[in-house]
């Protein structure tokens, strides 16, 4: 398949709502998931470019968004925005929610009488594999080994990565065979970073010893994604039978592996809190223990702890131990 036949079978497979929103990086491949959206929905298409202020080149990304959004006839709105990570949180992590928050200001605010509920964003084949093997370098489970999800929900808004099956150097040759320019972040040949070891260094070897790496890759993904659904469909049917908050009787009553399951969806979706696996295992252990009224739990998990109140178990954000 040519490089064109490939991004037009990926743009052709994506059918947003319209009016439809692009991230906006002024990146290669932001810049070319603009024009092929821009070419199929003339006048529908709008573009939001969130300006970290974190490098000196920051402003150059700008001013190029703005010429090509000038270029393609495409409303731009610009977001300011403040990534900067406080103590103990990840600088991606930061520069994500900074990131969200300002696509909500733009629809919001940006784009006049326009009711934009879709935003597309250009991650391709290869972000994929590196998300992957990122995974797999730190013991995910399932939710990491799915990867990135070519669709979900956020704040009211639905977000689309309609590229995820096209490799990034495609999208470079698509935009040069078309005159079309773009930025490249200096940050992206920092070795210190480990995506960006992983792009310089395993993605080249994998491409000579496993040609098809990205495809495979990607079904691993979505089987990961498949399996991940399936377990939460049951988090959520032994959370109900369970009881909220958790009655430990009940919980006992399951299997360890799906007490482990119930549990991790139980303090995500009620708390907000992730244990770990050396948490969730030792949780694990004291409710098996837990036999008689005179037993006690108090466990940090996540920023908080559970605890034992009673039948049930309950989980209290930031707390000390009693003395």
């Amino acid at each position: 398949m040519s490089d064109n036949d490939v991004i037009a079978a990926a743009v052709s497979r994506f059918q947003p709502s319209l009016p439809l929103a692009v991230a906006l990086s002024g990146g290669a491949d932001s810049v070319a998931l603009l024009a092929a959206c821009a070419q199929k929905w003339p006048g529908q298409v709008y573009a939001i470019h969130v300006h970290h202020g974190l490098q000196a080149a920051a402003d150059g990304f700008e001013l190029h968004c703005v010429a090509l959004c000038a270029q393609f006839n495409v409303p731009l709105a610009i977001q300011r925005v403040d990534a900067r990570h406080a103590s103990g949180e990840s600088p991606e992590d930061a520069a994500r929610k900074a990131r969200y928050k300002a696509f909500g200001a733009a629809v919001r605010d940006g784009f006049a009488q326009a009711t934009v509920k879709d935003i597309a964003i250009a991650q391709h084949a290869d972000d994929q594999v590196e998300t992957l093997l990122l995974a797999l370098s730190r013991g995910a489970g399932l939710p990491g080994l799915a990867a990135m999800p070519q669709r979900w929900e956020r704040d009211g808004m639905t977000y689309h990565r309609p590229l995820l099956a096209v490799p990034g150097a495609l999208l470079r040759a698509w935009l040069v065979e078309r005159g079309i320019p773009w930025v490249e972040d200096p940050t992206n040949a920092d070795e210190r970073f480990t995506r960006n070891r992983i792009r310089a260094r395993l993605l080249p070897a994998l491409q000579e010893v496993f040609p098809q790496f990205r495809d495979t890759f990607a079904r691993s993904a979505r089987h990961a994604a498949q399996a991940q659904s399936l377990l939460l469909e049951v988090a959520r049917q032994d959370l109900a039978a369970v009881g909220l908050p958790p009655a430990i009787k009940n919980l006992q009553a399951l299997s360890e592996p799906r007490q482990a399951n119930m549990l991790r969806h139980w303090l995500l979706e009620s708390h907000g809190a992730t244990p770990s696996a050396a948490q969730l295992e030792q949780l694990l252990s004291q409710i098996a223990a837990c036999t008689t009224r005179g037993h006690s739990i108090h466990l940090k998990v996540a920023t908080g702890h559970v605890t034992r109140a009673g039948s049930v178990l309950r989980y209290d954000a930031a707390m000390d131990k009693p003395a």
